[in-house]
């Protein structure tokens, strides 16, 4: 069973009641739960209370407190409204009788209409051209320890470096390409989760770049507080995506960060916007 077998399996949730699903975390050694994992899972519990016409269109999320990786988590999710058009569901993440993650999506039945984006960026290089995680980061093997082993479902390359290499060299922005390491079912809905469970790997990182910074810096700690994205045009997880990443505002111990995804073939599929923890030990 390969890495993207079992992020589809983690996203299967169980349905033990009406409204009421379960989720697990992947056996690992995490302090606590990924925040992509739980914004995917969640969403999935909300797909489940929709009628399969309606596509997920826009979700708004709020990470409240980390997740314990060892007990599973409870999705309860709350029908707010079904109307001709669009479909609202609110979903609350439960584990040890307190809700640690809170999530509102609206789906809308597809319907023709205008059409405008920004172009997608020039002059990046073809993703095959640059080295996967395993290659780039080799490096830094030693210092990654068993983290650099990890089977990894999504496949991810940075275009300009890695966290390690931008120590000390600040910059305004990065992009990666993105696609889940195998081929998926021809299931929309599966495919919007795996990238709302990728959407959160870099974005964050993006807010301290400016000061030549990343998370592998001493002192740092980062953590997501809220997350939104909105899906504008078709588009398969297993196909190379561009993730376009751009920081907003960095200040109050807390940061603000941009991302459009785009298609290889030019168009915008996703914006996303992510606001995070972001606390550096003072020395």
């Amino acid at each position: 069973m390969t890495a993207l077998d079992d992020l589809v399996n983690l996203l299967d949730l169980e349905a033990i009641e009406v409204n009421l699903f379960r989720g697990v975390s992947p056996d690992e050694n995490r302090q606590r739960v990924f925040g992509g994992q739980v914004a995917g899972q969640a969403l999935v519990a909300a797909t489940r209370t929709v009628d399969s016409d309606r596509f997920v269109h826009s979700l708004h999320a709020y990470f409240l407190r980390p997740g314990d990786p060892t007990v599973p988590i409870l999705y309860e999710v709350d029908r707010i409204r079904d109307g001709k058009s669009f479909t609202t569901r609110r979903v609350v993440a439960i584990q040890h009788g307190k809700a640690i993650f809170n999530l509102q999506a609206s789906f809308h039945v597809t319907e023709p209409g205008l059409d405008h984006q920004p172009p997608m960026p020039q002059n990046v290089p073809d993703p095959e051209s640059l080295p996967d995680f395993k290659t780039r980061m080799a490096p830094y093997k030693d210092r990654m320890g068993e983290w650099y082993d990890r089977p990894r479902p999504i496949d991810l390359r940075h275009v300009s470096g890695d966290p390690f290499s931008r120590q000390g060299n600040p910059a305004f922005g990065q992009q990666v390409w993105m696609r889940a390491d195998g081929e998926l079912p021809n299931d929309p809905t599966l495919h919007a989760c795996i990238v709302t469970y990728a959407s959160d790997m870099t974005l964050l990182d993006t807010t301290v770049l400016p000061f030549g910074l990343s998370w592998e810096t001493a002192g740092m700690q980062m953590a997501s507080l809220d997350h939104a994205m909105w899906f504008h045009r078709p588009f398969r997880a297993d196909d190379w995506l561009l993730y376009d990443q751009h920081p907003i505002s960095t200040g109050g111990a807390r940061g603000l960060a941009g991302g459009a995804i785009y298609t290889a073939d030019g168009h915008l599929a996703i914006s996303v916007v992510q606001e995070g923890l972001v606390r550096v030990a003072q020395s």
